[in-house]
């Protein structure tokens, strides 16, 4: 009986003591916190088409939650407008329950004509977040168009007729097609060799961004971007062994870029310069510009005296107003046995003759090929600075030879 007593007690005060315990341990469950996810969206870019496209901007959520998350988003013009570029939107976004990933979509309209200018932008905002925080609040979109295959400028200045008497039209190029013609010129790439002479600061290419044909004119075209080691890009055409010429009337219509940095020309180089070499060669500027002095262009003749230095002369033509970039001007040189005449707008402003260089030294009585580059830097015009704009370009409308 005694043991039965204790064994009773024992029992009764164990499971009490494990009834009570329960109660204080566990009357209030443990809850996990609640997930708040973060919200982001990224920039986008893409080319302008020709038809209406659209342009996807991505809502990426850090982590999924068991609740839907919304948000509100609008679209707000900048260089790109609603009224010409995009389909002006708001509205709400959903990203669902245990999903991490929307999308909203803007119609960008096309632009059949490929119009080159600079790249636009628009902004689509996002406000007003329910169970999520915003980690950003915006993204630009990017209609890309610095690339676009039409460039109209303005047509207006000097030009010269399609005929002269005693002459007859050999050769020429108006810039009239689609592309370069293969046949007559090429598209030389690099920088040379130290800067094709001159300590040039541009890559040349045979990118459509570099050069292209345009509402009738040849479009050199110099950006600022890095192009294989390079900072600015640009185009240099030759016609060296596929076309040359010697003799004749030479008529170059063109508009040139004028800020600081740029140097422009239109020039000639002999055909048989990978067997003598420059200067012995001769060289023909018909036209070079320096950017800094952007009313005055000059004409200059190379050659390599009897010493084996470098012979030159050259004679500079200054507008009496503006500059030349705002209209087109015509480059001419009038070339026969021993005697170079250089005009702008026909107004004759340098002669070189073989008396200028010596008769065994003269080498323009020879094959020479053209040369159209746009370069940027150098020994002569020194680097672009900060209020260099770009792109710059340079217009030819034609290149004709009467001979």
């Amino acid at each position: 009986m005694v043991h039965s007593r204790i064994f009773s007690t024992l029992f009764i005060g164990i499971f009490c003591y494990g009834v009570i315990g329960c109660k204080k341990t566990g009357d209030t469950p443990v809850i996990p916190p609640a997930v708040i996810p973060a919200i982001t969206i990224l920039d986008v870019s893409q080319p302008r088409s020709a038809a209406n496209t659209t342009m996807q901007f991505y809502l990426n959520s850090n982590k999924s939650t068991t609740n839907a998350v919304t948000l509100d988003y609008s679209l707000v013009d900048g260089t790109a407008t609603s009224a010409k570029d995009f389909v002006s939107a708001s509205g709400t976004i959903t990203i669902p329950a245990n999903k991490t990933q929307a999308i909203i979509e803007v119609q960008i309209k096309g632009d059949p004509a490929d119009l080159r200018q600079p790249n636009l932008q628009f902004t689509i905002q996002l406000s007003n977040p329910k169970n999520c925080t915003l980690t950003t609040t915006s993204a630009k979109g990017t209609i890309q168009t610095e690339d676009g295959t039409y460039l109209p400028t303005e047509n207006t200045g000097y030009t010269t007729p399609l005929s002269y008497p005693g002459y007859t039209l050999t050769w020429s190029d108006e810039f009239a097609g689609a592309a370069l013609e293969a046949g007559t010129w090429n598209q030389e790439i690099g920088n040379g060799v130290a800067g094709w002479g001159n300590h040039e600061l541009e890559y040349y290419t045979n990118s459509l961004k570099n050069s292209f044909l345009s509402g009738g004119n040849l479009i050199i075209e110099a950006r600022k971007e890095l192009m294989v080691g390079y900072n600015y890009s640009s185009a240099r055409l030759t016609t060296q062994n596929k076309k040359s010429f010697k003799f004749g009337r030479i008529d170059i219509r063109a508009k040139l870029p004028v800020a600081k940095g740029m140097w422009p020309a239109l020039w000639m180089l002999g055909a048989n310069i990978s067997s003598i070499g420059w200067p012995a060669c001769g060289e023909m500027d018909i036209m070079e510009l320096v950017g800094s002095a952007p009313g005055l262009v000059k004409a200059t003749m190379h050659w390599k005296n009897g010493d084996g230095s470098h012979g030159s002369k050259g004679a500079d033509y200054v507008l009496s107003s503006g500059n030349f970039s705002q209209q087109f001007h015509v480059f001419s040189m009038v070339w026969s046995q021993d005697t170079i005449k250089c005009y702008c707008d026909d107004q004759l402003f340098n002669t070189v003759t073989s008396a200028d260089t010596g008769q065994a030294n003269y080498p323009f009585n020879a094959d020479q090929f053209f040369i159209f580059n746009l370069a940027t830097g150098g020994d002569w015009p020194g680097p672009p600075d900060a209020n260099t704009p770009f792109p710059q370009r340079m217009f030819v409308d034609y290149v004709r030879v009467f001979q």
